[in-house]
């Protein structure tokens, strides 16, 4: 249990992604604290759950203070929460979209700053939950996608502004089946179908995450710092590949 006698606090850790990093914490041995809005649904097995709203800084400095005065030190910092509703640009004003990039981008900052003092006694580790959509347009969630951009930069910078007493990362995430899938990719043969485009052949789960996530802030990854890791099962194939397969016969093209 390579985090025993680790604390980790997980943002937005009551479902979906944040609740599969939570979980593979708890696998890794460490004490784990999630804190969102509202309780999880169903409590999740070996953690402590706290409320919090993310965009209140004094909220979240309060927050920090409480873990560290409850279990005497904070080792790990996963920035988790966030998301998105699809809404192409011109379907709303800019302060809606500004909403957006204050959840996906300014909260971990905040929450970030608030930690720092925590981390930095224990020489700890920040891992920032990013997306692809950081890296590619992002049709009808622009505003996250420019939020997640923003983060890696963000992590970057921190990662040598914060050295060495703190080492900041990125997972570059991609497609994850959760409890929402249905929202974004229908019913479960509509899953299927999307998950069939991965190289890998289906969605990631939460646990792959969440695994991954263990990684970056385990004694393994002690030299890695400002890395994004992408966890995204190989990408996505590339639209002219299947074009240009269609157009000569079946016989495909090289590039």
């Amino acid at each position: 249990m390579e985090l025993q006698g680790r604390v980790a606090v997980v943002t937005g850790g009551t479902r979906g992604v944040g609740a599969g990093i939570a979980r593979a914490f708890v696998r890794a041995g460490a004490t784990v604290v999630v804190c969102a809005r509202r309780p999880p649904e169903v409590p999740l097995a070996g953690t402590e759950f706290l409320p919090l709203e993310l965009r209140d800084a004094a909220a979240v400095g309060e927050f920090f203070h409480t873990v560290a005065a409850r279990y005497g030190h904070l080792d790990t910092l996963v920035n988790n929460a966030g998301g998105t509703p699809r809404r192409l640009l011109d379907e709303a004003g800019a302060a809606r979209h500004a909403r957006v990039i204050e959840l996906n981008l300014t909260a971990p900052l905040t929450a970030s700053l608030a930690a720092r003092a925590h981390l930095r006694a224990a020489r700890g580790s920040i891992v920032m939950i990013g997306s692809v959509s950081g890296g590619r347009a992002s049709p009808g969630s622009a505003a996250y996608g420019a939020a997640k951009a923003g983060l890696e930069s963000l992590a970057r910078s921190m990662a040598v502004e914060w050295a060495p007493e703190v080492r900041v990362n990125t997972l570059a995430v991609g497609m994850v089946r959760t409890e929402l899938s249905c929202l974004h990719y229908g019913d479960e043969d509509g899953i299927a179908a999307v998950g069939r485009t991965v190289p890998l052949g289906r969605l990631a789960e939460p646990a792959d995450v969440g695994e991954a996530a263990v990684f970056l802030a385990s004694d393994r990854a002690a030299y890695i710092s400002g890395a994004s890791l992408l966890v995204h099962g190989g990408g996505e194939r590339p639209a002219f590949l299947d074009a240009a397969t269609a157009g000569n016969g079946g016989q495909g093209v090289n590039r």
